[in-house]
């Protein structure tokens, strides 16, 4: 394995002017993951948390966006100094790719590998089909819906690169509508007093006393998670940061190879740069993109998506009401459609709908690359120079795997407990990539590279805020053999 002093050398490439045209232009991975957690922790979890334990709850969502942004930045600093992604990173330290490899490959199936979104949608679909919420007997009709949502989201990805284009700009279509339905509900419906609480909920905590209220860790841990991206998908963007030639990401050689339908390039190995001033001053710049794509839009996007959702529920909820089965993903339906007519219920359920199927596709398509990527890259780590070996039977073996592993775990559970499950999976994969991050940057990168004091500190207090939230988890066993029973 090669140790960063032996890694071939490069200067750091010439960012582009930092205008607004271009900032449009090079950023992008906060999108895709504000999509994502659109359709889980916003649309679901926040407003659960919320009409549990109202608005004084969702400070956790503040203080975990703050804190997943400082990994995500963290994470992208690996990815712009030596243009790998950061899995890649973390297979060149002990024990290496054979073991690493397979281990982040399994830590993403078991956070995704709970297809809680396509049964959510299905819900939502039955819901609207059937002119009422879905109550137990509903159950197979429910299922059969997930199943057709499930697989036609792997049937999306194995389209190729124009269907998965069509779908991006659905996806950004969804998710503005989505956004100002909710909007212009709250601004019509919901009384400024709402509003306010709402907003002081996010800055200052209100919490009932625990003697007052049972507080259910295992919802809290997972509205934690996925206020944000979420665990290895957090991670994955580096993937997107390397394919898009961000940082030295433009300088490696890389081989084209066809996944899915579509031809992209992976590299076995990165590229570093030596600190000179010159280069240092291109690093400050592309750190502004940086900046200004995960600090930036990404924290301010997260935090309006959750407070719309949060907000209708603050109004609409009982106080103490608790929301699992197969009635939780057509809460807003629920709450607000019967008090305002057949239209706003149709509209509310064909959103939600919308924004949780779209979800599922972008899962499906992102963890289908995403692990070929990571078991490509550590074939390659622990084989001769040009034994790499073929990424698309690679490519096809991830997809049928993570299709057979979703459609089991359908049958186990409901929507509500999908999501849960796998939300806390990915507080655990938040411990373990931050202590790899934090180890990794003061291990590989050169002195002049690695982040601050501040910095390591605060992503070392993003792993502990997640395992003080799983030992919170692990200590009510009760509820947790439920979860999983």
């Amino acid at each position: 394995m090669r140790q960063p002093a032996e890694w071939r050398q490069a200067d750091l490439p010439q960012p582009p002017p930092y205008t607004l045209r271009n900032v449009v232009r090079i950023i992008g991975p906060s999108a895709i993951l504000l999509g994502l957690s659109l359709g889980s922790g916003d649309w679901i979890l926040g407003p659960a948390a919320t009409a549990r334990w109202g608005p004084g709850i969702l400070w956790i969502c503040t203080l975990s966006v703050l804190l997943q942004a400082l990994l995500n930045t963290e994470m992208a600093r690996y990815t712009l100094a030596t243009g790998e992604s950061i899995f890649a990173g973390f297979m060149r330290v002990a024990p290496g790719p054979r073991v690493w490899g397979p281990v982040y490959a399994l830590l993403h199936l078991g956070q995704v590998g709970w297809p809680g979104w396509a049964l959510a949608a299905a819900s939502t679909l039955a819901a609207a089909f059937l002119g009422r919420m879905p109550r137990a007997e509903d159950g197979a009709v429910v299922v059969g819906l997930g199943y057709a949502i499930f697989l036609g989201a792997v049937a999306v990805t194995l389209l190729g690169t124009r269907a998965r284009r069509t779908v991006e700009w659905a996806e950004w279509l969804v998710m503005a509508w989505t956004l100002g339905f909710l909007a212009a509900l709250g601004l019509l419906l919901v009384p400024w007093s709402v509003w306010q609480a709402v907003a002081v909920g996010f800055v200052w905590p209100s919490l009932p006393a625990e003697r007052d209220v049972s507080f259910d860790w295992v919802l809290l841990a997972a509205f934690a998670a996925y206020a944000g991206g979420g665990g290895t998908i957090n991670a994955a963007l580096t993937h997107w940061l390397r394919d898009k030639g961000f940082g030295m990401a433009g300088t490696i050689e890389s081989r084209p190879v066809v996944v899915g339908g579509e031809s992209v390039r992976f590299a076995r190995e990165g590229m570093a740069f030596a600190p000179t001033e010159a280069n240092l001053g291109k690093w400050r710049q592309w750190w502004r993109y940086l900046r200004t794509d995960f600090w930036y839009l990404w924290t301010a996007g997260c935090l309006a998506g959750m407070a719309l959702p949060a907000l209708l529920a603050a109004h609409f909820a009982t106080r103490g009401e608790i929301w699992t089965g197969l009635t939780a993903p057509a809460w807003l339906a629920q709450a607000v459609g019967w008090r305002y007519g057949f239209v706003v219920w149709t509209l509310v359920l064909l959103t939600g709908f919308a924004i949780l199927a779209l979800t599922q596709v972008g899962i499906v398509e992102g963890f289908a690359r995403s692990v070929t990527d990571i078991l490509w890259t550590a074939r390659a780590r622990s084989r001769a120079p040009g034994a790499e070996g073929a990424a698309g039977g690679l490519y096809y073996a991830v997809l049928v795997a993570f299709t057979a592993a979703g459609c089991a775990a359908m049958t186990l559970a409901d929507p509500f407990r999908l999501i849960l499950i796998g939300a806390n999976v990915a507080a655990l994969n938040f411990v373990l990539l931050s202590l790899h991050t934090v180890w990794i940057n003061r291990a590989l990168l050169p002195r002049e590279l690695r982040p601050s004091l501040w910095r390591e500190l605060g992503v070392l207090a993003c792993g502990a805020f997640f395992a003080a939230l799983l030992a919170k988890v692990l200590r009510d066993p009760t509820r947790l053999s439920g979860l999983l029973g």
